[in-house]
C-alpha cells in the first residue's frame, strides 16, 4: 500500500469535503461525458460520483503504486500468485481461445481445450436426445448438484439466460444440505428420465457429497446399480473418488487446483449451461468475459472499466468510510447476480492479513448486496436515500428487453434513472410544499454516489463481459490492500466443528469443543427432535 499517496488521498477528501456532486456538474459542463467509459456494448458511467480530476489522477497513482498491472501479467501468465496455496489463478485461461494463450501456461490450456470438447460433446448428446438412460429413454432432466461458486455462478447464468433457452431439457439446482431442497427438486422428476450432476472439487465437500448419496439412492429406486453410471457425472479433481461412487473415468470432467469454486463457472462447471442453453451459448459466454480481459490487460487509466469500478471502490470504503456497496440490477433475469457478487467478493477480500501474514493496515472487504430494480425501490431503497450510512450503488441496466411489453421497459429505465438522479440531487427542504410539521420527514439529503452500468441487450456475450468485470473489480481491490484473493481459510474452522458435532449427534462421540450454550442448544435440538 502507498503510504503517500494514501495521505495525498486523505488530505484530498479533508479539503473537498464539502463537495456535492450537483455542484461538480455545475462546474464541468462536460463531465457527463467525460466521465464514462464504453467497451463494445456495455457502458460505465461514473459521473456521479464524490470525485474530481484530482480525485482520479490521485486514485490512478495508488493503483500504480499498488502494481496492480504487474500483479495482472502475473496472473495471466500463470505465476503462483494464491501465494497462501501455492497456486496460480487461471480463471482467465478459461475462456482465453488456443491462439491466444500465453506460452507459459499452454500445458493447461490443452486440458482446458479438453474439457471444452467434453462439454460440447455431453450438452450436445443430451439436447439431441442420444444420451439415453438405463430404460433406453432420453434425459428429460439434469440435476446439478453444488455448492457455492459450483452453485451461484451456474445458477445465475442460468437464470439469466433462460429467454433464450430452446433445449428442451430442464435444469434444477440443488445446493442446501437442507433435505427440502434436494426432495422439492426430485419430487416431480423421473429416475428414468434424469442425469445427475455432481460437482465438487475434492469430491468431500459435505453438503454435494450427501445430496449426491441422496440423490444416488433415489436414483436406484428406479435403476439397476450396474446401469447407474448413465444417469451420473461427476466435475471433479478427484477421479478416484468419483469412480469409487460408482461413476465411469468417461462421465468424469476436471476441476483443477488454479481455478477457485467462485471462478469455476466459466469450467466444466458450467456444464448445464451449455446443456440448458447450448454450447454455442457457453462460448459465447467465453468470449464476452475474454473480451473484458483484454480490456483489462490493455486499457490504461483512467479508461479501464475494471480498474474503475475497483478504485472508487476503494475510495468510498477507504476515505468515506462506506461499509457496503449495493448492486441494483434492473432486469428480472439478473435477479441473482448480487448474490453471485457477494460470494465473489467478500470470500475473495473478506481477509484481516496481507499476503505476508501481517495485519492489514486499511479495512478490507466491503459488504456486498443488493436487488433487482424495481421491487427494491419498494423495500430498502428508503435506507439508501434516507439512512445515515453512505452506501455507494451500482446501477445495473440492460437497454433492450426480449419482451414484447414497450411501456413495461420505459418504465424500467425510467425508475432505474430517476433513482440515480434522487440519489445524487436529493430534496432539500425549500423544494418541499408540505405542512411544516413533515417537512424534515420529507428532506433527502442527496450527494450519494453511484455507478450506472449499461449493456446494450442482455445476451450470454455482455453477461460474460459483465461477470469478468466484477472478477477483475475485486482483484484489483486486493491489490490495493495487499491482500490474497484466491484463498478462504476463514470456511475451514466451521467445518471442523460442524463434522465434530454431526458425529456427536448420529454417533454420540464426544464433543470436545463445543461451549456451553453449544451444549445447552444441542440438549434442546434432542428433546425437540425425540419428542419429549
Amino acid at each position: 500500500m502507498a503510504d503517500s499517496t494514501w495521505q495525498d488521498l486523505e488530505s484530498h477528501r479533508d479539503q473537498h469535503a464539502h463537495e456535492s456532486i450537483s455542484d461538480l456538474f455545475l462546474s464541468d459542463p462536460g463531465r457527463a461525458q467525460r466521465y464514462r467509459t464504453q467497451l463494445g456494448p456495455l457502458l460505465l458511467d461514473y459521473s456521479k460520483n464524490r470525485v474530481n480530476d484530482t480525485t482520479l489522477d490521485l486514485l490512478g497513482r495508488l493503483a500504480s503504486a499498488s502494481r496492480i498491472a504487474e500483479a495482472r501479467d502475473a496472473m495471466y501468465r500463470g505465476e503462483p500468485i494464491n501465494n497462501t496455496e501455492q497456486r496460480p489463478a487461471l480463471h482467465t485461461l478459461l475462456r482465453t481461445p488456443g491462439d491466444q494463450v500465453p506460452p507459459q501456461v499452454s500445458g493447461e490450456s490443452n486440458e482446458v481445450q479438453k474439457a471444452r470438447a467434453q462439454i460440447r460433446r455431453i450438452a450436445q448428446q443430451i439436447n439431441h436426445r442420444s444420451w439415453l438412460g438405463a430404460t433406453d429413454q432420453p434425459v428429460t432432466d439434469v440435476v446439478h448438484i453444488g455448492i457455492g461458486g459450483s452453485y451461484l455462478g451456474p445458477r445465475m447464468i442460468d437464470e439469466a439466460l433462460s429467454f433464450r433457452r430452446e433445449s428442451p431439457i430442464r435444469v434444477h439446482y440443488v445446493a442446501n444440505v437442507d433435505g427440502h431442497h434436494l426432495d422439492d427438486a426430485l419430487a416431480s422428476l423421473s429416475p428414468s428420465t434424469t442425469l445427475i450432476i455432481v460437482v465438487s472439487k475434492s469430491f468431500s465437500t459435505m453438503e454435494t457429497r450427501l445430496n449426491a448419496e441422496s440423490a444416488r439412492r433415489w436414483l436406484l429406486t428406479k435403476i439397476p446399480q450396474e446401469q447407474l453410471n448413465k444417469h451420473q457425472i461427476a466435475i471433479t479433481s478427484n477421479v478416484d473418488a468419483a469412480e469409487q461412487f460408482g461413476i465411469s473415468a468417461d462421465n468424469i470432467l476436471p476441476m483443477w487446483d488454479w481455478v477457485g469454486g467462485r471462478y469455476s463457472l466459466w469450467s466444466a462447471v458450467g456444464l448445464a449451461i451449455a446443456i440448458s442453453n447450448g454450447p454455442d451459448a457457453f462460448d459465447e459466454l467465453l468470449s464476452g468475459a475474454h473480451q473484458m480481459d483484454q480490456h483489462f490487460a490493455s486499457a490504461a487509466w483512467p479508461h479501464n472499466i475494471p480498474m474503475m469500478l475497483a478504485m472508487l471502490g476503494v475510495w468510498y470504503h477507504n476515505f468515506l468510510d462506506a461499509d457496503t456497496c449495493a448492486v441494483l440490477s434492473y432486469d428480472h433475469r439478473l435477479r441473482l447476480l448480487p448474490a453471485h457478487l457477494q460470494q465473489l467478493d467478500m470470500e475473495s477480500n473478506g481477509k484481516r492479513v496481507t499476503r505476508d501474514g501481517s495485519p492489514v493496515s486499511a479495512s478490507t472487504g466491503p459488504i456486498i448486496w443488493g436487488g433487482e430494480g424495481t421491487n427494491g425501490q419498494h423495500a430498502f431503497h428508503q435506507l439508501i436515500h434516507q439512512g445515515t450510512r453512505l452506501i455507494p450503488v451500482d446501477f445495473i441496466l440492460p437497454l433492450k428487453p426480449d419482451h414484447s411489453l414497450p411501456e413495461h421497459h420505459h418504465q424500467l429505465v425510467a425508475s432505474c434513472l430517476s433513482q440515480s438522479q434522487a440519489l445524487m440531487q436529493g430534496q432539500p427542504a425549500e423544494q418541499i410544499e408540505a405542512d411544516e410539521r413533515v417537512i424534515a420527514h420529507k428532506v433527502m439529503p442527496g450527494n450519494r454516489p453511484s455507478n450506472t452500468i449499461m449493456i446494450d441487450s442482455l445476451t450470454p456475450k455482455t453477461l460474460g463481459m459483465l461477470v469478468a468485470l466484477y472478477e477483475h473489480k475485486v482483484f484489483c481491490q486486493a491489490m490495493v490492500w495487499g491482500i490474497n484473493p484466491f484463498d478462504q481459510w476463514g470456511v475451514e474452522l466451521c467445518k471442523a466443528i460442524g463434522t465434530e458435532i454431526y458425529s456427536h449427534l448420529v454417533d454420540d462421540t464426544p464433543l470436545n469443543s463445543a461451549d456451553p450454550s453449544t451444549r445447552s442448544l444441542i440438549e434442546h435440538f434432542r428433546n425437540v427432535h425425540n419428542g419429549q
